[in-house]
Parts: structure tokens; sequence; C-alpha cells
């Protein structure tokens, strides 16, 4: 990471770019209405509030219904945190659920969404203060952006889009792309010329890369802003490698990123 900026930045998207925890929890309350069925369609009173609390522990889609499902049976908050995996397995077990199928349920849910009223469903995203015009002021230089998620590369361009940002279709390597994030950096420094700095909220995901000895050039930067919890900001903060990054810092020119 000694390098002045990066040739490549590599972006997550929920939790570095995009604030979408209102739509998570929406798209997410549907979807659990229509596999639970519960008698009363309206969230109980917190639930959505202490899903937000939870979120740091969601990986990919069909896990934002079990969280919910989690919630309702009352499973604590340090069990959901400390064994979200044992968790939501549990679940699905035990209701005899599929994780593709509740994957594809949501998806549907929120395409339906997005036919019926595109405007409220992008109006409960919110993009965080500054990256939008970090985002901007790198058009037209030497930097390329990729968007690098688990998120469907089509929401994606659509949020983009709505605040003016047209990434070419083949910088935004979405859930789509089914290959683990790692998978994808490898193959975006393939010119060993490359220089690649990657942002992203989840611990778990940088430590995976972390892991790779061939990528040892990449610079890993945990985004404080995000979906991710004090304990996990505080283990990265004498990290050799991966480096705790600021909003503020984000903003700023690539030399405060340190």
């Amino acid at each position: 990471m000694s390098a002045i900026a990066p040739t490549i930045l590599a972006l997550d998207f929920d939790g570095v770019l995009c604030d979408g925890l209102l739509e998570y929890f929406q798209t997410a309350w549907r979807t659990y209405c229509q596999i639970w069925t519960p008698e009363n369609a309206t969230p109980p009173e917190n639930l959505a509030e202490n899903f937000y609390l939870r979120r740091p522990v969601i990986e990919v889609g069909w896990e934002m219904p079990v969280a919910i499902r989690a919630l309702i049976l009352g499973i604590p908050e340090e069990k959901m945190l400390q064994d979200w995996s044992t968790v939501a397995r549990t679940i699905l077990a035990e209701d005899n659920l599929d994780a593709a199928d509740i994957a594809m349920k949501l998806d549907n849910i929120r395409d339906e969404w997005i036919v019926a009223d595109l405007e409220s469903w992008l109006a409960l995203h919110r993009f965080y203060p500054g990256v939008m015009e970090k985002l901007n002021s790198l058009q037209g230089t030497p930097i390329q952006i990729y968007i690098v998620t688990t998120k469907e590369g089509r929401f994606v361009r659509q949020l983009l889009q709505q605040q003016g940002i047209d990434l070419p279709e083949q910088f935004i390597l979405g859930k789509e792309n089914r290959r683990p994030k790692y998978e994808i950096l490898r193959e975006l420094i393939s010119d060993r010329m490359i220089s690649l700095w990657f942002v992203e909220d989840r611990l778990k995901t940088l430590q995976v890369v972390q892991q790779q000895p061939d990528l040892n050039d990449i610079g890993l930067y945990l985004a404080d802003w995000g979906y991710n919890t004090p304990q996990q900001r505080d283990a990265v903060r004498h990290n050799e490698r991966i480096k705790l990054l600021s909003l503020s810092q984000f903003a700023q020119d690539f030399s405060a990123w340190s």
C-alpha cells in the first residue's frame, strides 16, 4: 500500500457506498410474511430497529428474512452476532426451507416492487455523505472504479444511475458472478503492474482476502461507517494489513488513507 493512489479502486456497495437498511427491512419483512404468514402483516414494535442492529451478520440476501425470523423467535443478540451461521441454518432445517428458494422469493418481491413503484423503492436507499462526490471526482482520471458486491448488479446500476453515475456494466461485479470476492479481485490484478485497493465493510471478507498468499499486494480497508460492529473495528486497529478507514478519510485524497 505504498503507492500514492491505486490503479483500481474496488468498492463494496452496501455498507460502503449505499445505506440500504430501510429497504432491506421492508423487503425482508415482505418476504418473511410470504414464507411464515404471520397473522398481523404489520411488523412488531422495535423489530426494524433490532434488525438494523443485527445487519452486520448478514452476508447474502436470503439471510435477511431469516434474521427477522430469529428476532421473532427471540434468539438473543449475542448468539446471532457470535454464531449467526448456525442460527440461520438451524432455522432453515427446522422449517424445512431452502436458501435458494428464499433468495428467489426475496428477489421476486424486490422486482415486483421496482416495477410497481420504482420511486418508493429508490427513496429507501441513502448514499453515505461524500461518497458520490468521491466517485465523481475520479471520473476521467487514470483510476478505474469497480463495484464488487453480493448485491444484484442490476440493482446497483439503477441506484447509481439515480445519482448520476453511469458506470459501464463490466465494472459492476454483482451477485450474478457467483464467485467469492477474493477470486474477483485476483482476476482484476492479473496484470502485475496494477495497484488495487479494496474497501469493504465486512471484516470477514477482508480477512479471507488477507489469507490469499498471491493477494498480498492488495490494499485492504475496513469502512468504519458500514455494517460492522465496534468489536470488529477494534480488531483491525493494530492489523498491519487491514486498515480502518473513516468516511472523512474516504472523501479525502488517497494520501490520507493511512
